[in-house]
């Protein structure tokens, strides 16, 4: 799994300031649009929360996570707003506004 969390982590790195991917964007950019799930597991236990900005990945629908590894959901909240992504009361970013373009992710 090593390289396959490497190539994850390649990819969220390149997630823009004031944007986010969802998972399945990253599991496609990294090779294997079925790596969704393992893309989860990877920001898990991400190794360098500083350089590896896993805040910036949501769900499909743009929700963002209720069990962010990293200090709770009101903490992945706060790390988007620091950076000028909006998220309603519910939880979710508006996607058509702040989704990179996965070819972003690709190059």
């Amino acid at each position: 799994m090593g390289n396959v969390f490497e190539k994850i982590y390649e990819v969220v790195r390149k997630i823009p300031e004031g944007k986010v991917a969802t998972y399945g964007q990253i599991a496609y950019a990294a090779g294997n649009a079925h790596w969704a799930r393992v893309v989860g597991y990877a920001l898990h236990v991400n190794p360098d929360p500083q350089k590896i900005k896993c805040y910036r990945v949501v769900n499909r629908d743009g929700r963002i996570s209720p069990a962010f590894a990293f200090g709770g959901e009101n903490r992945q909240r706060t790390l988007l707003k620091n950076e000028g992504v909006s998220v309603d009361k519910d939880g979710f970013v508006d996607l058509e506004k702040y989704r990179v373009d996965t070819f972003l992710l690709m190059i």
